[in-house]
């Protein structure tokens, strides 16, 4: 019986130990040149119905639902989705929106999980002609499911879909004439 607590003690043990020295937030960011000027491409990006056209999202799901609430491009905005497991089911809604700049959103998942992130669209002028555009997103990991992430990549996976979407987002942006 002492052997049967020794190894739940000792279990956890382990999980408060992990819990301690898991990482306890992620920050992902990725970024862009695309050859347009800075108010094109922001009058692009504001608009989270866009995101469609580029998003990896939606390939990874083609046949997600959508509901959207307010008006697009806006604070206030919401666009809410259920899709498959790579997308999962959540919202994102527009918190805050500085003209030709920034707009930060709020993006909550319900499914599979729930967690709360902070995401932003950057826009930056290199030239007249030329706008670099910083995608991502950070949050905070609250023990004990903070464990997951020793484990999981974040930077590594989400990255990788930031990549594709910008570079998508460039090949739209940039084809425009």
């Amino acid at each position: 019986m002492m052997i049967v607590l020794y190894v739940v003690l000792a279990i956890i043990a382990l999980i408060i130990i992990l819990a301690l020295v898991a990482p306890k937030t992620y920050s992902v960011s990725r970024s862009v040149t695309i050859n347009r000027p800075i108010s094109e491409v922001f009058n692009y990006v504001k608009f989270t119905k866009n995101q469609n056209d580029w998003s990896p999202w939606k390939k990874k799901d083609p046949n997600m639902t959508q509901e959207f609430i307010g008006t697009d491009g806006e604070v206030g905005f919401i666009s809410k989705w259920e899709g498959n497991k790579e997308v999962a089911t959540g919202e994102q809604e527009i918190k805050r929106i500085v003209e030709n700049e920034l707009i930060e959103s709020q993006l909550r998942f319900f499914k599979p999980w729930k967690s709360q992130s902070d995401a932003y669209l950057g826009v930056k002028s290199v030239d007249v002609n030329t706008t670099k555009v910083t995608w991502g997103f950070s949050g905070v990991n609250k023990p004990p499911s903070n464990i997951f992430f020793l484990f999981f990549d974040m930077d590594k996976t989400v990255g990788k879909d930031f990549e594709e979407g910008l570079n998508d987002l460039k090949q739209i942006l940039e084809s425009k004439k």
